[in-house]
Formats: C-alpha cells, structure tokens, sequence
C-alpha cells in the first residue's frame, strides 16, 4: 500500500521467531512484538508487547504474567476452557472468539477435545493497551491504532485496505505503522486484526522478521 501516512511490512514466517513459555511449559511463536528502548528483543524484562501463536498440547497451568493484559483466540481444534483461580471458568471452546484476562490470574487450560492452537495478544498495561478482532462475511472496521498486525490464521486470506486489495497466504501478516485511520474489509479466508496503542513514546520493534516492502 503506497500512502505517506502509513508504513506497511509483511511479515514472513520464516522469519518469526520462537521463545519458551515463562513456566517453560511451551513454546511461542511471535509473529510481532515491541521492546522498551535499548532491551533486547526477546527479554519479558523489556517487553511492551506481543503478538503470537502458540500450541496447548497439555492441560496444565498458564504462565504468570503479572502486569500484562492477555488476549487470547483458539485458531484450530475446539474445546479448551480456562480455570482461573479468581473468577469462574473462561469458554474458549469455540475457535475465532477472543477472551481477555489479566496476566496474573492464576489459570488451569483444560482440554475437552484434544491439543488445540491460540493466538495471543499481551500488552504491558502500564505502557500499551491491545485488542484482537476477527473479521468476515465482508466486514469492515476502521483501523485507528498506531499498531496493527494483520494476520492470516488459517489457509490464505483476503482484504481491501484503503480500496487497495490485499492478500496474505497462511500465516502471514501485514504491519501497519501509523496513527492515519484507514478501513479495512474482509473478502475472504479467516483474518485476524490485533491492533495496540502505545501509552509512551521510545518503544522499538522486536519482530525480527524477514519483511517485504508492501
């Protein structure tokens, strides 16, 4: 997409990176993510936030984020529900529908249907706010976060960004960079939107992907 007010990278998957859980239960997949200035990308110490993949292989306990708010979307399989100590159980059962929770939250996955892939969005909420969406049946939404990932969860995806059509093949994504509202509209395939809004300035991008100029 060719606009002054706009800074597109796709995203390639060969280049995303992958980092242990914090309770080293599994790995992640960061499609995206944002460290503070001068961190090394990859350090929980330095990150503002992160947009991946991940499989639950296992029931069993959720990482300790304190301090971050999660986001979190079953891409494929069905069946998982989330037991937090502190509230009642969290229905994930069904794919495509995202929940939200507090890092801190002290949470048992359980599996009803076998192994399942999430994606997950968490944010530093003292430094970042975030938020996933899905899109279909032509929807649209107006983009107005300073960062979005446009992704593509499951088989190749289409969509018109600004009236420019666009395609992603599985699993890869569009970064956008930009304060400059823009729509997008589905046309076809799955598409997931995660767009965050930094809180303070001097944030880099830790992505560490192979991108191609859009």
């Amino acid at each position: 997409m060719h606009d002054p007010g706009l800074i597109c990278e796709r995203l390639d998957p060969l280049g995303y990176r992958r980092a242990p859980w914090k309770n080293g239960g599994g790995v992640t997949v960061d499609i995206a993510a944002g460290f503070r200035e001068g961190a090394r990308a990859g350090d929980w110490d330095g990150l503002v936030w992160r947009f991946g993949r991940t499989r639950i292989e296992r029931p069993g306990p959720f990482s300790d984020l304190a301090g971050f708010d999660r986001s979190l979307s079953v891409i494929a399989g069905k069946g998982l529900v989330l037991k937090p100590a502190e509230a009642p159980p969290i229905d994930v059962r069904e794919p495509f529908r995202p929940v939200c929770f507090p890092g801190e939250w002290r949470i048992e996955s359980e599996l009803e249907s076998g192994s399942v892939g999430v994606l997950n969005l968490m944010t530093d909420r003292r430094l970042a706010h975030g938020e996933v969406r899905f899109l279909r049946d032509r929807q649209e939404m107006l983009l107005e976060a300073e960062i979005v990932i446009v992704y593509a969860p499951s088989g190749a995806a289409g969509f018109a960004l600004g009236g420019e059509t666009m395609a992603l093949g599985d699993d890869e994504a569009l970064r956008i960079n930009g304060r400059k509202p823009v729509p997008i509209r589905h046309e076809r395939g799955k598409l997931a939107i995660a767009c965050v809004t930094l809180i303070l300035p001097g944030l880099s991008d830790g992505s560490q992907s192979h991108k191609r100029q859009s």
